[in-house]
Protein backbone atom coordinates (compact mmCIF):
# COMPACT_ATOMS: atom_id res chain seq x y z
CA UNK A 1 0.00 0.00 0.00
CA UNK A 2 2.94 2.69 0.66
CA UNK A 3 4.67 1.27 -1.90
CA UNK A 4 2.14 2.06 -4.44
CA UNK A 5 0.89 5.16 -2.39
CA UNK A 6 4.46 6.49 -2.88
CA UNK A 7 4.72 5.45 -6.38
CA UNK A 8 1.68 7.66 -7.52
CA UNK A 9 3.12 10.25 -5.33
CA UNK A 10 6.78 10.18 -7.42
CA UNK A 11 4.17 9.91 -11.24
CA UNK A 12 2.73 13.17 -9.63
CA UNK A 13 5.92 14.74 -9.05
CA UNK A 14 6.98 14.15 -12.56
CA UNK A 15 4.53 14.82 -14.08
CA UNK A 16 3.62 18.09 -12.48
CA UNK A 17 7.43 19.54 -13.40
CA UNK A 18 7.50 17.86 -16.69
CA UNK A 19 8.82 20.71 -18.26
CA UNK A 20 11.77 21.15 -16.10
CA UNK A 21 12.32 17.90 -16.33
CA UNK A 22 12.86 17.94 -20.19
CA UNK A 23 14.55 21.47 -19.79
CA UNK A 24 17.05 19.85 -18.21
CA UNK A 25 17.65 16.71 -20.03
CA UNK A 26 17.93 18.91 -23.16
CA UNK A 27 20.50 21.07 -21.45
CA UNK A 28 22.66 17.71 -20.58
CA UNK A 29 22.24 16.66 -24.10
CA UNK A 30 23.45 20.07 -25.89
CA UNK A 31 26.42 19.83 -23.25
CA UNK A 32 26.95 16.36 -24.28
CA UNK A 33 26.78 17.27 -27.86
CA UNK A 34 29.68 19.62 -27.22
CA UNK A 35 31.56 17.71 -25.56
CA UNK A 36 31.09 14.99 -28.52
CA UNK A 37 31.69 17.51 -31.24
CA UNK A 38 35.20 18.54 -29.35
CA UNK A 39 36.26 15.22 -28.62
CA UNK A 40 35.70 14.00 -32.04
CA UNK A 41 37.51 17.30 -34.34
CA UNK A 42 40.43 17.25 -31.46
CA UNK A 43 40.83 13.30 -32.41
CA UNK A 44 40.27 13.86 -36.31
CA UNK A 45 41.90 17.27 -36.66
CA UNK A 46 45.15 17.36 -34.07
CA UNK A 47 47.55 14.77 -35.94
CA UNK A 48 46.69 16.27 -38.69
CA UNK A 49 48.13 19.95 -36.89
CA UNK A 50 50.85 18.05 -35.83
CA UNK A 51 52.23 16.93 -39.44
CA UNK A 52 51.70 20.57 -40.40
CA UNK A 53 53.64 22.11 -37.49
CA UNK A 54 56.78 19.40 -38.27
CA UNK A 55 56.62 20.20 -41.73
CA UNK A 56 56.92 24.16 -41.17
CA UNK A 57 59.64 23.15 -38.27
CA UNK A 58 62.03 21.59 -41.32
CA UNK A 59 60.83 24.29 -43.78
CA UNK A 60 62.12 26.95 -41.14
CA UNK A 61 65.43 24.83 -40.36
CA UNK A 62 66.16 24.05 -44.09
CA UNK A 63 65.95 27.96 -45.11
CA UNK A 64 67.91 28.72 -42.17
CA UNK A 65 70.81 26.53 -43.35
CA UNK A 66 70.76 27.57 -46.90
CA UNK A 67 70.64 31.28 -45.95
CA UNK A 68 72.94 31.66 -42.89
CA UNK A 69 73.70 35.68 -43.45
CA UNK A 70 70.40 35.57 -42.22
CA UNK A 71 69.57 34.83 -38.63
CA UNK A 72 66.59 33.41 -36.93
CA UNK A 73 65.23 36.29 -34.91
CA UNK A 74 65.05 38.28 -38.48
CA UNK A 75 63.19 35.81 -40.08
CA UNK A 76 60.65 35.37 -37.48
CA UNK A 77 60.24 39.02 -37.34
CA UNK A 78 59.37 39.30 -40.99
CA UNK A 79 57.15 36.06 -40.76
CA UNK A 80 55.46 37.71 -38.01
CA UNK A 81 54.61 40.85 -39.93
CA UNK A 82 54.02 39.07 -43.56
CA UNK A 83 51.11 36.69 -40.90
CA UNK A 84 50.08 40.15 -39.18
CA UNK A 85 49.45 41.57 -42.54
CA UNK A 86 47.45 38.10 -43.72
CA UNK A 87 45.09 38.29 -40.68
CA UNK A 88 44.23 42.06 -43.01
CA UNK A 89 43.41 40.39 -45.96
CA UNK A 90 46.96 41.51 -47.77
CA UNK A 91 49.08 38.84 -48.99
CA UNK A 92 52.81 39.68 -49.78
CA UNK A 93 53.28 36.52 -52.55
CA UNK A 94 53.48 38.24 -55.64
CA UNK A 95 50.32 36.45 -57.71
CA UNK A 96 47.83 37.95 -54.87
CA UNK A 97 49.20 41.20 -55.24
CA UNK A 98 46.67 42.14 -57.77
CA UNK A 99 43.76 41.75 -55.99
CA UNK A 100 42.50 44.46 -53.49
CA UNK A 101 40.29 43.81 -50.77
CA UNK A 102 38.53 47.00 -50.64
CA UNK A 103 37.27 47.97 -54.22
CA UNK A 104 33.64 48.11 -54.54
CA UNK A 105 32.31 44.89 -55.15
CA UNK A 106 34.68 43.40 -52.31
CA UNK A 107 33.48 45.84 -49.70
CA UNK A 108 29.63 44.81 -51.07
CA UNK A 109 30.67 41.06 -50.28
CA UNK A 110 32.24 42.42 -46.86
CA UNK A 111 29.00 44.78 -45.82
CA UNK A 112 26.73 41.64 -46.79
CA UNK A 113 28.89 38.84 -44.44
CA UNK A 114 28.48 41.72 -41.97
CA UNK A 115 24.68 42.29 -41.70
CA UNK A 116 24.11 38.66 -42.74
CA UNK A 117 26.17 38.19 -39.36
CA UNK A 118 28.26 35.42 -41.58
CA UNK A 119 31.68 36.93 -41.12
CA UNK A 120 34.09 35.02 -43.11
CA UNK A 121 37.19 37.12 -41.24
CA UNK A 122 38.99 36.85 -44.25
CA UNK A 123 39.18 40.71 -44.66
CA UNK A 124 38.80 43.34 -41.66
CA UNK A 125 39.00 47.06 -41.37
CA UNK A 126 42.46 48.25 -41.10
CA UNK A 127 42.21 51.45 -39.50
CA UNK A 128 40.35 52.80 -36.35
CA UNK A 129 38.15 54.43 -38.29
CA UNK A 130 36.43 51.93 -40.35
CA UNK A 131 35.93 49.68 -37.05
CA UNK A 132 34.26 52.20 -35.26
CA UNK A 133 32.06 52.07 -38.39
CA UNK A 134 31.84 48.91 -38.70
CA UNK A 135 30.24 49.17 -34.88
CA UNK A 136 28.14 51.46 -35.57
CA UNK A 137 26.89 50.05 -39.21
CA UNK A 138 26.25 46.45 -37.61
CA UNK A 139 24.38 47.63 -34.61
CA UNK A 140 21.67 49.27 -36.88
CA UNK A 141 22.22 46.84 -39.98
CA UNK A 142 21.85 43.76 -38.40
CA UNK A 143 18.52 44.51 -36.65
CA UNK A 144 17.60 46.05 -39.94
CA UNK A 145 18.45 42.74 -41.34
CA UNK A 146 16.75 40.80 -39.60
CA UNK A 147 13.52 42.68 -40.31
CA UNK A 148 14.00 42.90 -43.95
CA UNK A 149 14.84 38.86 -43.51
CA UNK A 150 10.93 38.38 -41.98
CA UNK A 151 9.49 40.68 -44.19
CA UNK A 152 10.98 38.27 -47.09
CA UNK A 153 10.48 35.13 -45.61
CA UNK A 154 6.68 35.74 -44.59
CA UNK A 155 5.65 36.58 -48.08
CA UNK A 156 7.10 34.06 -49.72
CA UNK A 157 6.31 31.14 -47.50
CA UNK A 158 2.54 32.69 -47.85
CA UNK A 159 3.01 31.77 -51.65
CA UNK A 160 5.22 28.72 -51.39
CA UNK A 161 3.86 26.52 -48.12
CA UNK A 162 0.62 27.75 -46.67
CA UNK A 163 -1.24 28.78 -50.18
CA UNK A 164 -0.34 24.92 -51.99
CA UNK A 165 -1.13 23.18 -48.69
CA UNK A 166 -4.54 24.90 -48.15
CA UNK A 167 -5.17 24.04 -52.03
CA UNK A 168 -4.35 20.30 -51.39
CA UNK A 169 -6.10 20.29 -48.05
CA UNK A 170 -9.34 22.17 -49.83
CA UNK A 171 -9.23 20.75 -53.21
CA UNK A 172 -8.09 17.14 -52.64
CA UNK A 173 -9.37 16.73 -49.33
CA UNK A 174 -6.35 15.31 -47.96
CA UNK A 175 -5.18 15.85 -44.76
CA UNK A 176 -2.94 19.07 -43.62
CA UNK A 177 -0.90 17.35 -41.47
CA UNK A 178 -0.16 14.98 -44.16
CA UNK A 179 0.74 17.22 -46.71
CA UNK A 180 2.95 19.40 -44.70
CA UNK A 181 4.86 16.80 -44.02
CA UNK A 182 5.13 15.90 -47.37
CA UNK A 183 5.48 19.47 -48.63
CA UNK A 184 8.41 20.11 -46.01
CA UNK A 185 10.13 17.18 -47.58
CA UNK A 186 9.93 18.10 -50.97
CA UNK A 187 10.62 21.49 -50.29
CA UNK A 188 13.84 21.00 -48.55
CA UNK A 189 14.96 18.84 -50.81
CA UNK A 190 14.49 21.45 -53.30
CA UNK A 191 16.31 23.88 -51.62
CA UNK A 192 19.25 21.30 -50.62
CA UNK A 193 19.72 21.03 -54.67
CA UNK A 194 19.11 24.59 -55.72
CA UNK A 195 21.45 26.29 -53.59
CA UNK A 196 23.67 23.50 -52.36
CA UNK A 197 24.62 20.43 -54.75
CA UNK A 198 23.76 23.16 -58.31
CA UNK A 199 26.22 25.34 -56.65
CA UNK A 200 28.96 23.64 -55.24
CA UNK A 201 29.39 22.19 -58.74
CA UNK A 202 29.70 25.34 -60.38
CA UNK A 203 31.73 26.31 -57.95
CA UNK A 204 34.33 23.77 -57.97
CA UNK A 205 34.44 24.25 -61.53
CA UNK A 206 34.72 27.88 -61.29
CA UNK A 207 37.57 27.71 -58.50
CA UNK A 208 40.52 25.99 -59.49
CA UNK A 209 41.72 24.51 -56.14
CA UNK A 210 38.14 23.75 -55.34
CA UNK A 211 37.20 20.30 -55.60
CA UNK A 212 33.04 19.23 -55.11
CA UNK A 213 33.27 18.68 -51.37
CA UNK A 214 35.08 21.84 -50.69
CA UNK A 215 32.97 23.60 -52.76
CA UNK A 216 29.74 22.00 -50.80
CA UNK A 217 31.36 22.73 -47.83
CA UNK A 218 31.83 26.55 -48.38
CA UNK A 219 28.27 26.49 -49.52
CA UNK A 220 27.09 24.82 -45.95
CA UNK A 221 29.04 26.85 -44.00
CA UNK A 222 27.84 29.80 -45.85
CA UNK A 223 24.09 29.47 -45.87
CA UNK A 224 24.15 28.41 -42.14
CA UNK A 225 26.18 31.82 -41.53
CA UNK A 226 28.64 29.67 -39.52
CA UNK A 227 31.28 31.73 -41.51
CA UNK A 228 34.37 30.18 -40.58
CA UNK A 229 36.34 31.84 -43.71
CA UNK A 230 39.00 29.06 -44.95
CA UNK A 231 37.07 28.94 -48.60
CA UNK A 232 35.87 32.36 -49.49
CA UNK A 233 35.22 32.80 -53.53
CA UNK A 234 36.72 34.70 -56.00
CA UNK A 235 40.10 35.40 -53.97
CA UNK A 236 42.30 33.66 -56.53
CA UNK A 237 44.59 36.14 -58.59
CA UNK A 238 43.93 34.90 -61.67
CA UNK A 239 40.18 34.66 -61.32
CA UNK A 240 38.09 36.38 -64.26
CA UNK A 241 35.52 38.60 -63.96
CA UNK A 242 35.96 39.55 -60.45
CA UNK A 243 33.97 41.82 -60.08
CA UNK A 244 30.98 40.45 -61.68
CA UNK A 245 31.48 37.03 -59.59
CA UNK A 246 31.67 38.99 -56.55
CA UNK A 247 28.26 40.35 -56.89
CA UNK A 248 26.68 37.05 -58.24
CA UNK A 249 28.41 35.17 -54.89
CA UNK A 250 26.55 38.14 -52.53
CA UNK A 251 23.43 37.64 -54.75
CA UNK A 252 23.73 33.75 -54.12
CA UNK A 253 23.87 34.18 -50.40
CA UNK A 254 21.16 36.42 -49.99
CA UNK A 255 18.73 34.46 -51.52
CA UNK A 256 20.22 30.80 -50.09
CA UNK A 257 19.95 32.62 -46.33
CA UNK A 258 16.33 33.43 -47.60
CA UNK A 259 15.73 29.97 -48.87
CA UNK A 260 16.74 28.66 -45.57
CA UNK A 261 14.85 30.38 -43.61
CA UNK A 262 12.00 30.09 -45.64
CA UNK A 263 12.30 26.11 -45.21
CA UNK A 264 13.26 26.38 -41.44
CA UNK A 265 10.31 28.37 -40.86
CA UNK A 266 8.48 25.64 -42.88
CA UNK A 267 9.39 22.84 -40.61
CA UNK A 268 8.95 24.36 -37.72
CA UNK A 269 5.71 25.14 -38.11
CA UNK A 270 4.87 21.22 -38.64
CA UNK A 271 2.40 20.27 -35.87
CA UNK A 272 4.78 17.44 -34.58
CA UNK A 273 7.64 19.49 -34.08
CA UNK A 274 5.26 22.43 -32.43
CA UNK A 275 4.04 19.96 -29.76
CA UNK A 276 7.75 18.45 -29.27
CA UNK A 277 8.75 22.19 -29.04
CA UNK A 278 6.59 22.61 -26.29
CA UNK A 279 7.71 20.13 -23.91
CA UNK A 280 10.76 22.46 -23.17
CA UNK A 281 8.38 25.43 -22.75
CA UNK A 282 7.36 27.00 -19.48
CA UNK A 283 3.72 26.82 -19.10
CA UNK A 284 2.26 30.34 -19.41
CA UNK A 285 0.05 31.53 -16.52
CA UNK A 286 -3.73 32.45 -17.63
CA UNK A 287 -2.87 35.83 -17.40
CA UNK A 288 -0.28 36.10 -19.15
CA UNK A 289 -1.86 34.67 -22.45
CA UNK A 290 -3.77 37.88 -22.95
CA UNK A 291 -0.48 39.25 -23.06
CA UNK A 292 0.85 39.25 -26.86
CA UNK A 293 4.41 40.17 -27.24
CA UNK A 294 5.15 38.46 -29.80
CA UNK A 295 2.62 37.55 -32.52
CA UNK A 296 2.21 34.11 -33.82
CA UNK A 297 2.67 34.95 -37.46
CA UNK A 298 6.24 35.97 -37.09
CA UNK A 299 9.25 33.90 -39.11
CA UNK A 300 12.66 33.29 -39.46
CA UNK A 301 14.76 34.21 -36.46
CA UNK A 302 12.45 34.09 -33.71
CA UNK A 303 10.20 31.32 -34.60
CA UNK A 304 12.00 29.02 -33.49
CA UNK A 305 11.52 30.16 -29.86
CA UNK A 306 8.55 31.52 -29.81
CA UNK A 307 4.90 30.45 -28.86
CA UNK A 308 4.86 28.69 -25.36
CA UNK A 309 1.82 26.62 -24.87
CA UNK A 310 -1.55 28.96 -24.73
CA UNK A 311 -4.40 28.07 -25.01
CA UNK A 312 -5.54 30.04 -28.56
CA UNK A 313 -2.00 28.26 -29.91
CA UNK A 314 -3.69 24.68 -28.58
CA UNK A 315 -7.26 25.44 -30.40
CA UNK A 316 -5.07 25.21 -33.68
CA UNK A 317 -2.29 22.79 -33.34
CA UNK A 318 -4.46 20.81 -35.82
CA UNK A 319 -4.45 23.13 -38.22
CA UNK A 320 -0.43 23.60 -39.40
CA UNK A 321 0.38 26.71 -41.59
CA UNK A 322 -3.16 28.73 -40.73
CA UNK A 323 -1.80 32.05 -38.89
CA UNK A 324 -4.41 33.50 -36.38
CA UNK A 325 -3.84 37.10 -39.13
CA UNK A 326 -4.95 35.63 -42.26
CA UNK A 327 -7.62 36.69 -43.54
CA UNK A 328 -7.68 34.90 -46.71
CA UNK A 329 -10.90 32.17 -46.26
CA UNK A 330 -10.03 28.43 -47.63
CA UNK A 331 -12.17 28.37 -50.41
CA UNK A 332 -10.96 31.77 -51.68
CA UNK A 333 -6.77 29.94 -51.18
CA UNK A 334 -7.70 26.93 -53.21
CA UNK A 335 -9.00 29.03 -55.81
CA UNK A 336 -5.61 30.82 -55.77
Amino acid sequence: MLQSLAGSSCVRLVERHRSAWCFAFLVLGYLLYLVFGAVVFSSVELPYEDLLRQELRKLKRRFLEEHECLSEQQLEQFLGRVLEASNYGVSVLSNASGNWNWDFTSALFFASTVLSTTGYGHTVPLSDGGKAFCIIYSVIGIPFTLLFLTAVVQRVTIHVTRRPILYFHVRWGFSKQVVAIVHAVLLGFVTVSCFFFIPAAVFSILEDDWNFLESFYFCFISLSTIGLGDYVPGEGYNQKFRELYKIGITCYLLLGLIAMLVVLETFCELHELKKFRKMFYVKKDKDEDHVHIIEHDQLSFSSIADQAAGPKEDRKQNEPFVGPQSSVHPDASAGN
